[in-house]
C-alpha cells in the first residue's frame, strides 16, 4: 500500500512518459503526459465546462489526481476511477463502479478491474452533469 500525503497516496513517476501512477513499476502504456488545457485546445469550450463541472464535484470529495494526455484526462487517487474524452459530440466518459449499473444513460462497458466494473456514459453538455451523474462519480471516487 502507498503511502498517504496531504490525502493522497504518493505516486510514481515514471521516467520514460514522466506521467504519475500509483504503483512503481505499474504497467502502462507510455504516451507523453500534457496539461488539461492541451486536452481541450482546439475543441469546443462547452466540452472543457462539462471537465470542469465534473472536477468541481469531485473536489468536493477530496483529492484527485489529473492525469493529461492528449485523448483524454484520467482521474485518479490510488486507483483510476474515471477517463473524460473529448470527441467530435460529447464528452465520453468511462467510469469505474463497484457494482454493474445500467440505465439509458450509462451502461457497462464489458470490462472489469478486479472489484470494479467499467461503465460508458456520454455528456454531451454542462446540463448533463446533474445529480445522477455526481453520483456515479461519488461512487467511482469512494472505490477507487
Amino acid at each position: 500500500m502507498s503511502a498517504i500525503l496531504d490525502g493522497m497516496p504518493t505516486r510514481w513517476t515514471c521516467p520514460r512518459c514522466d506521467r504519475e501512477f500509483a504503483r512503481a513499476g505499474q504497467g502502462h502504456t507510455c504516451v507523453p503526459g500534457c496539461t488539461v488545457e492541451d486536452t481541450f485546445a482546439g475543441k469546443p469550450p462547452w466540452q472543457r465546462e462539462v471537465y470542469d463541472a465534473v472536477l468541481e464535484h469531485v473536489h468536493t470529495l477530496g483529492d484527485v489526481h489529473e492525469d493529461a494526455v492528449k485523448v483524454g484526462v484520467f482521474l485518479k487517487r490510488e486507483h483510476k476511477l474515471a477517463e473524460l474524452r473529448p470527441r467530435s459530440r460529447d464528452v465520453l466518459v468511462y467510469l469505474w463502479l463497484p457494482h454493474p449499473v445500467t440505465t439509458a444513460r450509462i451502461a457497462p462497458a464489458g470490462w472489469a478491474k478486479g472489484a470494479r466494473v467499467g461503465h460508458k456514459l456520454s455528456l454531451r453538455g454542462v446540463s448533463d452533469v446533474d445529480d445522477e451523474v455526481r453520483d456515479w462519480f461519488t461512487l467511482a471516487f469512494e472505490t477507487s
